[in-house]
């Protein structure tokens, strides 16, 4: 079994309500020098085999079309080591 990890983000360009209200929290809890805080969504799909070109595009394929939302959202898959 190997593990693809997808990464999805929301655009810069789309306002992150949840990021802003952590980077508020982050002074009075002690954490200085904090400047911007984005969160996002973090998907481990194990798959059989070996990962080549095809698989990967499957997961690819995968996350444009379950795990993130394109219109407001990017998303990067990697394979884990």
């Amino acid at each position: 079994m190997a593990r693809v990890v997808v990464d999805v983000m929301l655009k810069p360009e789309i306002l992150d309500p949840q990021g802003q209200a952590i980077a508020g929290a982050c002074p009075r809890l002690g954490f200085e020098g904090i400047g911007q805080v984005r969160q996002g969504k973090r998907f481990e799909v194990e798959v059989e085999g070996e990962v080549d070109d095809a698989r990967l595009a499957d997961v690819r394929r995968l996350a444009e079309t379950l795990l993130a939302n394109t219109v407001i959202e990017d998303f990067e898959v990697r394979v884990e080591a």
